[in-house]
Parts: C-alpha cells; sequence; structure tokens
C-alpha cells in the first residue's frame, strides 16, 4: 500500500493550512497517510556557523526520514507576508541540508489556503518555483480563497471548489 505524509506548513495550533492537508489526504483513498505537525520538528534557526559545529539536529534527519518513507506528499503552505512562514522555512533549511533532493521526486500536490480572497496564491507561486530545485515532482496545485467562508466541520463547503480539489486529487493519487 502506498504511502503519503501531508502536513500544513505552519506551527500554529490551529493551523488552517494543517486543516486543508488532513481533508486532502482523507480524499485519497488506498493508502496510509502520516500528518506530521512541524510543532515536533521544532529546532534551532538554521545556520552554518551551527551546521559546521553541531552537524544536523536530531529534528531535521527525522524530518528527512519521514520524507525517505513516503510516496507522495500533500502540503498545504501558509503565508506570512507574502512568503513561507518562519515555521516551514527553517524546517525546509535544515532537511534541504540533511537531504539536497528534499523532495526525492515523489507526486507532490501543492496546496496553500489563507483567510483573504488570494488564498496563499504567492506562496504557492514561490513553492511552485522552489521545490522543483529540490526534485519535488508538483503534479497539481490548489488554492483555497476565504478558508472560512469555504471551510467547515473539516471539509470544504463550496462545492465548485471542493469539486475542483477532488480533481487535483485525482491527479495526485494517479500518478503515485
Amino acid at each position: 500500500m502506498k504511502h503519503i505524509i501531508a502536513f500544513g506548513g505552519s506551527n500554529s495550533s490551529t493551523s488552517i493550512n494543517k486543516q486543508l492537508a488532513t481533508y486532502a489526504s482523507q480524499l485519497v483513498d488506498g493508502v496510509t497517510v502520516t500528518i506530521l505537525d512541524l510543532n515536533d520538528f521544532e529546532m534551532p534557526i538554521y545556520s552554518s556557523d551551527r551546521e559546521t559545529a553541531l552537524g544536523f539536529p536530531k529534528q531535521a534527519v527525522d524530518f528527512v526520514n519521514h520524507l525517505k518513507s513516503a510516496d507522495g506528499f500533500i502540503i498545504s503552505l501558509a503565508e506570512h507576508n507574502g512568503a513561507y512562514t518562519t515555521a516551514f522555512k527553517n524546517v525546509f533549511d535544515w532537511a534541504s541540508r540533511v537531504e539536497q533532493k528534499t523532495f526525492l521526486n515523489n507526486p507532490l500536490l501543492l496546496m496553500a489556503t489563507s483567510p483573504g480572497v488570494r488564498g496563499g496564491a504567492s506562496v504557492l507561486e514561490m513553492a511552485s518555483d522552489r521545490f522543483p530545485r529540490h526534485d519535488a515532482n508538483i503534479v497539481a496545485q490548489f488554492s483555497l480563497p476565504s478558508f472560512y467562508d469555504n471551510f467547515s466541520e473539516g471539509k470544504i463547503t463550496n462545492e465548485t471548489l471542493d469539486s475542483e480539489l477532488l480533481n487535483k486529487v485525482k491527479l495526485f493519487k494517479d500518478s503515485l
């Protein structure tokens, strides 16, 4: 059975992106799913001096080992000031030092949501440019605008947006 990793690119205990990633992962049938929480991978801010002096933090190695155990990824990125959250960026920086080809050419459903109408468009654009340099195989992208208007009780409530996500999930599943 295929195994996918899903997570939200935020360390918020109420992360709307983790909620979206979790929902999308439940739509992929016939796979096992591991939902990661970035809070389990909190580590010092990356610096080359720290890496030289201390090596890789255990949390960075553990995160990469999770990625290596997966056949695909569902990631929903939170957007802070038009970019990745600090929590995600730090995990990504450390992970890319442990394994430069961080995403191992596995299929990736890349998503974002926000309370606003742009639905994390800036961070999606940034990630769709950056992630392939780390061997990401982005097979589909999805943006959920106005999260609180379109998501409730663990699912997307807007039928059009939900149908769009289902189509993206199918593309992802077919690429596993």
